[in-house]
């Protein structure tokens, strides 16, 4: 269940702040007038490297632990991305429209912030959960899990990665800020403004550059002018964003509906798990390129695994759904007539 409680601009700041400086060991947020909003950044005496996390979280966290009172916390734990830990604390004794509300509203706080910047989320509900021996007891727990093989570990994450960015849709997943914005290469957007134009471009493809984490234009020529040869353009190997000017005509009338195609074709290999991790994370922030600085405006959105579960009648049968024409009743005839 999802809140409709959304990051402030606040928060983002306050949460790009810790980003960019290893002088902060945490944040705290709230939930106040129907946002999630900052509390207090955790700032050590020293850098947070120089001093244990253990001590960190004794002095600078327990103070604010309150027995009757939820809070979210994310802290800076891991030395290598991601390093950072989102807590969820809803003690039993805090009001009941508080508890929903937090409860309801911790993934949105992880997504909006950005996923990938976030190792693991815990949900306590006691303030022992929240000292040095209780993160020491969480990891021991975790350790006690059954073993996964990296691979299985990497499609988990691939699972949980789409299943965030694909919930909500139709409420915002992601919020673009300087420090989290997401980067597109020169050409890549030039091909998105074309589209956007009078060009006649029909076919944008973009893929992620699993180097640098950029998005970057697919070289294509191609101008499909049905499904059938757009689904011969996309690749059946790695994933791709689509976007395709689908001209046609349907019942005597003609159109030209935006569409945008996300495949994510099922592929061997621990290292294509990870490369798969990138796109449902990044699939919202092209989209807000796409349609903030590019100006386009999309009809329609498909995600598949295979460019093959594309068909002319999927389509069109989502960009014309038939109307079902319900009969009025008829009263039966009366006898003898």
């Amino acid at each position: 269940m999802q809140s409709g409680i959304s990051a402030s601009q606040e928060l983002v700041s306050k949460f790009n702040d810790l980003l960019s400086s290893d002088a902060h060991f945490g944040l705290l947020a709230t939930i106040s007038s129907e946002a999630l909003r900052p509390l207090q950044l955790l700032t050590p005496s020293s850098k947070p490297s120089a001093s244990s996390f253990g001590s960190n979280v004794s002095e600078l966290l327990t103070p604010h632990i309150k027995p009757s009172e939820a809070l979210y916390i994310i802290l800076r734990r891991y030395d290598l991305a991601p390093a950072l830990v989102a807590v969820t604390y809803v003690p039993d004794a805090a009001p009941v429209r508080q508890k929903m509300l937090f409860a309801s509203t911790r993934l949105t706080l992880v997504r909006e912030l950005g996923s990938e910047h976030f190792r693991e989320t815990i949900f306590a509900t006691v303030a022992a959960e929240l000292t040095p021996a209780g993160f020491e007891k969480h990891d021991a727990h975790a350790a006690l899990d059954a073993p996964l093989t990296e691979e299985e570990k990497s499609l988990g994450e691939v699972k949980r990665a789409e299943q965030e960015a694909g919930s909500g849709t139709g409420i915002r997943e992601i919020h673009l800020s300087k420090n989290l914005s997401m980067p597109m290469t020169d050409d890549a957007l030039g091909a998105l403004k074309e589209l956007a134009g009078e060009s006649g471009r029909s076919l944008v493809m973009l893929k992620i550059n699993p180097d640098s984490e950029i998005v970057e234009l697919v070289p294509d020529n191609s101008s499909p002018s049905s499904i059938k040869e757009l689904v011969q353009c996309i690749s059946d190997t790695e994933p791709r964003f689509t976007f395709y000017r689908f001209t046609h005509s349907y019942g005597g009338n003609h159109s030209s509906p935006l569409l945008f195609i996300y495949t994510c074709p099922v592929s061997p290999g621990t290292k294509a798990i990870k490369f798969r991790m990138m796109y449902p994370l990044m699939k919202r922030a092209v989209l807000t390129v796409a349609e903030k600085e590019a100006g386009l405006q999309i009809d329609k959105k498909f995600e598949v695994e295979e460019p093959t579960e594309i068909t002319e009648d999927s389509v069109l049968g989502e960009l014309h759904p038939k109307v079902e024409v319900r009969q009025g009743f008829s009263r039966p005839k009366r006898p003898g007539r």
